[in-house]
């Protein structure tokens, strides 16, 4: 859609098939609820928020927590602890151990080696993943980093089905009132919003009101030129990433193993966002609601993000 389409479809001549993503069954009845008197009066609220990295999922889910009724559930904190934890400390020890003095104290149980992952910090799971290219700028060989990338897969699809027993654990356990899910960018990837019965979507939006923060062109401008300042490893739909690799490789006339990783994360950050747009609106189309960037930049508390919802639904 938009700029996005058209630059998706022009790329390396890839042969692409653009799905017609606009809704073609009604889908308010899918959400929990129905109207923003419904909203406004619900003496729980569940809310899962999902974008693109760096557009005000966390701002939000931050400023939710720290009023105290709020529960905050991170699934990248949920992949990172929960289902790679032990991955992450053992790639870690891996590299431990080619240094003779540290072999030597990890084998006697001397010193401890873990990942410190936490809400606020997830450079040990992006670290992790990695970037495909030549080993002596620190890539990893293809084949290793398709393994890390469906393990990823695997680990983000369980801890979206995760959600339903944290919203239980948040009011029985802890007793919150309300929750929030703060997403990774990724979720687009492993739906299919040709499905009205995608067993990830029919699971979440029965549980929470799914809630899409859409930037506009220029939000997307400025989140790629955030990342060419700091290109960060992400996970991507496998048939999407081997197209990307090969047009990559085809247009720059590189070998796999002398690819630059960094170099080839950037290239493929723009075409991510082209092919994750139209996934997200047909999400928010489909299962929920769409709120503006523009719009969440102006929440200040939780009364001015539960009207921001309030003003999305019908």
């Amino acid at each position: 859609m938009h700029i996005f389409v058209a630059n998706w479809q022009a790329w390396a001549g890839l042969h692409i098939t653009i799905l017609d993503l606009r809704p073609t069954y009604p889908y308010a009845s899918r959400m929990i609820y129905a109207s923003a008197d419904e909203w406004r009066n619900a003496p729980n609220k569940r809310v899962l928020l999902f974008a693109m990295s760096g557009l005000g999922k966390t701002y939000l889910s931050h400023m939710l927590r720290q009023t105290g009724e709020w529960f905050h559930y991170s699934i990248d904190y949920r992949i990172g602890t929960r289902y790679m934890g032990e991955a992450i400390a053992d790639n870690a020890k891996r590299e431990a151990m080619k240094v003779p003095f540290l072999r030597d104290l990890l084998r006697s149980n001397s010193i401890y080696i873990g990942s410190n992952i936490s809400f606020d910090d997830l450079k040990p799971m992006s670290s992790y993943l990695g970037k495909p290219g030549d080993p002596n700028k620190g890539g990893l060989q293809w084949d290793e980093y398709t393994r890390r990338q469906d393990q990823f897969q695997a680990s983000e699809v369980a801890a979206l089905h995760d959600t339903g027993h944290f919203i239980q654990r948040a009011t029985d356990l802890y007793q919150y009132p309300h929750f929030v899910c703060d997403t990774g960018g990724s979720i687009c990837e492993w739906v299919d919003v040709t499905n009205p019965n995608d067993p990830i979507m029919t699971d979440l939006s029965s549980k929470t009101l799914m809630v899409w923060i859409e930037g506009s062109d220029a939000h997307r401008q400025e989140l790629i030129r955030r990342f060419d300042k700091e290109p960060k490893p992400m996970s991507y739909d496998p048939v999407f990433l081997k197209a990307t690799w090969h047009a990559y490789l085809e247009e720059f006339d590189v070998a796999p193993d002398n690819v630059d990783p960094d170099d080839f994360i950037r290239w493929a950050f723009a075409k991510a966002l082209a092919h994750r747009q139209p996934r997200y609106r047909a999400m928010a189309e489909k299962w929920g609601i769409t709120v503006g960037m523009d719009d969440v930049a102006t929440v200040k508390d939780a009364q001015g993000f539960e009207e921001l919802i309030a003003g999305a639904l019908p």
